[in-house]
């Protein structure tokens, strides 16, 4: 592996990071987050050993790429990375990062300048969002000079317009992802809200301080920085994100009153620790919040329009215009712009350290030093899914029964085949597993060719928890039940379209199955992963899909998805008024799904045992057991030899499912890119 890569150190904002090409950096996402901890320093504190500045602040990547999508330039992929622990995070977002995005990919050729100004369209990876970009470019020319000035930096600079089209419920799908306006949490009502990132939003009063005192009079207040983390985690929970424990996102905030109508003083944490200024994206989201009614930051009735707020931070002020449509309860915010500047201080070669790649004497380590090398577990499909999810609960509990660090490493694609062969490939020496699910182990192999054996190239670990299917449709498809889906899909073929995870994954069989036996046709929109395709059918691009329980039921009790049927043999004690499909007269659609942990073929049974016995006492946590049941899952521990049973079994049944119903993988499917 190449350790010297090019790099250019940009400041941004308020933030400080490199920023990358993607083809700068390795190839996969492994070794692509050991390059970025190695560059960054993230080992120790205070990071002397890279680019970081010891602070979260300083500690932020940009990777930039032509972008894959039809209507925009470049693909933006922010990366959070530790601060003295070897971690790289990117579920969250950073719009002070973006405001260097623009300038960069203008300056290393992916963007044609033009004489003034040019105009970028950067899609934001992490959030599946996009925002315009305007960047002064005389004589077709990147400039950093110029008169504009934000709170925080010293000096001034050429202003960035950064112009935020659709980042409201980017990342869960709505812009309130519980379904309420104000939440109650232990006594405390928040306000959960999605707006270019996830936040929780407190007022400052409510816990006990004014929220005007300066960061580090909030970072010494232990007792209000514990109440802030409890309810966070029960407010990423309530918002679909499942255990958040490992992850900075939703980001909480205490709000108090600014100093006009149009201004709120805001204290924003990244998240266990006070912003010294404010993260752009959370400015986005607070000024939603202060615009719209019926929330903990509301602030005056605003008609429709454009408005000119001011979030209040301790290093100064953030100018956000924000254009709402309509009134009172039915006000939402169409789009949000700010300013922003950034300045290039150095563009060259960056040396990585070696210690941060793994050595090749590691490779084959014996299992008497287990637990002085990290455990990864690698997840098959996006972050934010159902099994994502399901996974990060395990790992926040594996790694204290283990006494060593578990790392939870999503690689999605090929419908699972991408996760399934790596893992298959891996080292048998216990510290590589998979979160492997009916999809990967007997779906997808019995519907096409795949790189890997299910059944020879893995040693079970263990059962994790098993979920319903659910048949869901968006509330405003025009189908509240099956009968009147049935009769327009038969009089009008391929009038509604499903969302698939994937060839070979649980929605898709079951839409083929419920096609067959209902006689009916829908059109079929590809997914790499539950998550994404959850959100579009969420949003509506989608108006039907078969999702787990577990990945649908945050959004259908919060009133985003219609429960139209079940896809099994049984009602559900969840929604014991939705009947199953067989009951509606459409039978033979069961689709049960299962989870499991496996690791390499060849893996020694001593380690197999340990991590077995491991895996079992987290699932008789009650808090776990209460998690997976609190959103419609159930836990199965058990012995290796169950879950090689359940592997057997279900990919013979999937098998013949496959052969009756003369099934077969989509011909070259266009995925729906998110």
């Amino acid at each position: 592996m190449n350790r010297s890569i090019p790099c250019v150190l940009m400041r941004a904002g308020t933030s400080r990071g490199p920023f990358f090409l993607r083809e700068w950096l390795p190839d996969g996402d492994e070794a692509r987050d050991q390059a970025l901890i190695g560059a960054i320093g993230a080992s120790d504190p205070l990071q002397l050993d890279g680019l970081g500045g010891g602070s979260t602040l300083n500690s932020k990547v940009a990777i930039v790429s032509r972008s894959s999508q039809p209507d925009c330039d470049i693909d933006y992929l922010f990366a959070q990375v530790g601060v003295g622990h070897r971690s790289v995070d990117t579920r969250p977002n950073c719009g002070n990062m973006l405001s260097g995005v623009a300038p960069f990919a203008i300056e290393q050729g992916l963007v044609a300048a033009q004489n003034g100004t040019t105009s970028v369209r950067v899609y934001n990876v992490n959030t599946r969002s996009r925002i315009d970009v305007v960047v002064r470019t005389p004589g077709n020319r990147v400039t950093y000079e110029g008169d504009a000035r934000i709170d925080g930096v010293a000096g001034t600079a050429a202003p960035i317009l950064l112009n935020f089209l659709d980042a409201w419920g980017a990342v869960t799908g709505q812009v309130f992802p519980t379904g309420k306006r104000i939440d109650l949490i232990d006594g405390i009502e928040v306000t959960c809200i999605d707006a270019a990132m996830p936040l929780m939003i407190v007022r400052a009063a409510d816990l006990g301080v004014t929220g005007a005192e300066k960061p580090a009079a909030l970072d010494a207040n232990a007792a209000l920085l514990e109440r802030l983390e409890s309810l966070r985690l029960e407010a990423g929970r309530r918002m679909g994100l499942g255990d958040v424990s490992h992850s900075v996102i939703p980001k909480p905030v205490l709000v108090s009153a600014g100093t006009s109508r149009d201004s709120i003083s805001s204290r924003y944490f990244t998240p266990r620790k006070c912003h010294a200024s404010h993260a752009v994206t959370g400015a986005i989201g607070v000024a939603s919040a202060f615009a719209l009614p019926g929330t903990v930051a509301s602030g005056i009735a605003r008609e429709p329009g454009q408005h000119g707020l001011i979030v209040l931070h301790p290093a100064g002020q953030i100018d956000v215009q924000v254009e709402l449509a309509g009134r009172a309860e039915a006000a939402t915010v169409e789009r949000a712009a700010l300013v922003r500047t950034a300045r290039k201080i150095m563009q060259g070669e960056l040396h990585l350290p070696d210690y941060v790649f793994p050595r090749s004497e590691e490779q084959g380590a014996s299992s008497s030093g287990f637990a002085r090398k990290s455990l990864t577990i690698i997840v098959p499909t996006r972050a934010g899914g159902g099994n994502d999810t399901m996974a990060r609960i395990i790992a926040s509990r594996l790694g204290p029964v283990l006494g060593q660090e578990v790392v939870v490493d999503n690689r999605a694609g090929a419908n699972g085949a991408i996760a399934s062969e790596y893992v298959a490939g891996a080292s048998p020496d216990g510290h590589t597993l998979m979160f492997g699910y009916v999809g990967t182990h007997a779906m997808n192999p019995a519907l096409q060719t795949v790189g890997y054996d299910p059944v020879r190239d893995f040693e079970p670990v263990g059962l994790v928890g098993s979920s319903s299917t659910l048949m869901v449709s968006h509330p405003e498809s025009g189908a509240s039940d099956l009968q009147t889906l049935i009769a327009r899909l038969r009089a009008a073929p391929r009038s509604f379209s499903y969302a698939s995870a994937g060839d070979g994954t649980p929605p898709h069989f079951a839409a083929e199955l419920f096609q067959l036996s209902s006689g009916t046709s829908m059109a079929s929109a590809t997914y790499e992963g539950a998550a994404p395709a959850i959100a579009d059918t969420v949003s509506g691009r989608s108006q039907i899909m078969f999702p787990s329980l577990f990945t649908a039921y945050p959004f259908i009790k919060a009133g985003r998805l219609h429960a139209l049927a079940v896809a099994g043999p049984k009602r559900l004690e969840a929604f014991p008024a939705v009947p199953t499909l067989a009951e509606l007269g459409v039978p033979g659609v069961d689709v049960a799904q299962w989870y499991g942990l496996f690791a390499p073929a060849g893996t020694p049974a001593s380690s197999i045992q340990r991590l077995n016995q491991a895996l079992n006492e987290v699932l008789a946590d009650p808090e776990v057991v209460e998690r997976f049941e609190s959103q419609g899952a159930k836990v199965e521990a058990g012995p290796p030899t169950a879950l090689r049973q359940r592997v057997s079994d279900d990919l013979s049944r999937w098998q013949g499912v496959v052969a009756e119903g003369a099934l077969a993988a989509q011909e070259a499917p266009v995925p729906v890119l998110d």
